[in-house]
């Protein structure tokens, strides 16, 4: 027994090891930081005079100008709890001519005890926010931690996309329309329903939903040539997936997925079914992924059009090479970096990436 353990541990580590190096590392890039001090970098986006607004999971929104960090004051009460707090945030498509932000949070707004995400919408004036409202708020509220979501995405007629996890009530609310989380909703700018959303005339549906049967998206972007929201969400032990949102479609959370409890158990042997859509791309291990961008710039030669996302796990970008709607292959960017958080192409073109605990870093390739 005692030569065995040795040996157990080693084998042990060997495929903790060729789990976390799965994919390679590209050493031909580095980074420059921007913005120091930041805790969890949860959003940010910029400005148009190339200013930054960033959220604070903890319920900060900071205006970063000139070097300087100011607190924003105005935002609605945070509910603070695990993963919930102040989230994602982005502009109006015509920002300089309304003045919206637009950010989800944790809110503990209800009857019910505990919270559950919401957007809402505000203007800045100075270094405060007005005339705030609430867009849209998720129901029932949970004390639970998990899966508050949640992205934000303008899509091309102006419509406003956001994710909201299943909370943990994994076999309850993703697969039912008549309940919230586990979505992808679509808003117009204002808060109000399109009438052309797939549920909306449908009895006792929640009217927003898009799309169903997701876990926890942490990743929306708009496709910058086709105009399709992308998304990816985690998984379980295995199985965090890339998704291209389609309308009334069913992703199939938790019937099917390719992965299984963190214990290691299976909770389903179905990868696939009939009306339930097949992900684009799925990681096995789990990467943890968070933030999400297409690099649609002149910036980075041969990179243009490729997909980058966050991975909080093994803390590095991950670099997606995409072909005729596949990933064919992923390469390490910034490795070891730390938890990467968001990640946003800024009006110069090149990318910034929101990494805990450091701040916000601008992508340099060698």
């Amino acid at each position: 027994m005692k030569i065995k353990l040795p040996i157990i541990g080693l084998i042990l580590v060997s495929i903790l090891i060729c789990a976390q190096d799965k994919n390679p590392t590209n050493t031909k890039n580095t980074h420059e930081v921007i913005v120091e001090g930041l805790s969890i970098p949860w959003g940010f986006t910029f400005l148009p005079d190339g200013t930054m607004l960033i959220t604070e999971k903890s319920g900060q929104l900071i205006h970063f100008k000139d070097g300087k960090k100011t607190e924003i004051s105005g935002l609605p009460e945070i509910y603070l709890r695990g993963q919930g707090g102040l989230m994602d945030i982005t502009l109006h498509p015509n920002y300089k001519e309304n003045g919206w932000i637009y950010f989800s949070y944790a809110s503990p707004e209800g009857e019910d005890e505990g919270g559950n995400t919401a957007v809402g919408r505000a203007k800045l004036n100075g270094n405060s926010l007005v005339d705030f409202e609430v867009l849209y708020k998720v129901n029932p509220n949970s004390r639970k931690g998990q899966h508050f979501g949640s992205r934000l995405a303008f899509d091309n007629d102006g419509y406003l996309y956001f994710s909201i996890g299943e909370r943990g009530d994994r076999d309850v609310n993703p697969q039912d329309i008549t309940r919230d989380c586990g979505k992808i909703y679509r808003i117009k700018d204002d808060g109000t329903i399109p009438t052309d959303n797939p549920f909306y005339d449908v009895e006792n549906a929640k009217k927003a939903i898009y799309s169903y049967g997701h876990r926890n998206p942490q990743g929306m972007i708009l496709h910058p040539k086709f105009g399709e929201i992308w998304t990816h969400e985690h998984g379980p032990k295995g199985g965090d997936e890339i998704n291209i949102i389609k309308k009334g479609k069913n992703y199939g959370w938790p019937v099917i997925s390719y992965g299984v409890n963190y214990s290691g158990t299976k909770f389903t042997d179905l990868t696939e079914k009939e009306g339930m859509e097949q992900p684009l791309h799925f990681w096995d291990p789990s990467i943890a992924p968070s933030g999400m961008a297409f690099i649609n710039s002149d910036k980075y030669g041969d990179w243009n059009g490729n997909l980058l996302v966050g991975s909080l796990k093994f803390q590095y970008l991950d670099m997606c090479t995409l072909k005729d709607g596949k990933v064919i292959k992923e390469e390490r960017l910034l490795d070891g970096i730390g938890r990467v958080r968001s990640i946003e192409q800024g009006p110069d073109g090149y990318i910034y990436v929101g990494v805990e605990n450091l701040g916000i870093v601008k992508l340099i390739k060698k």
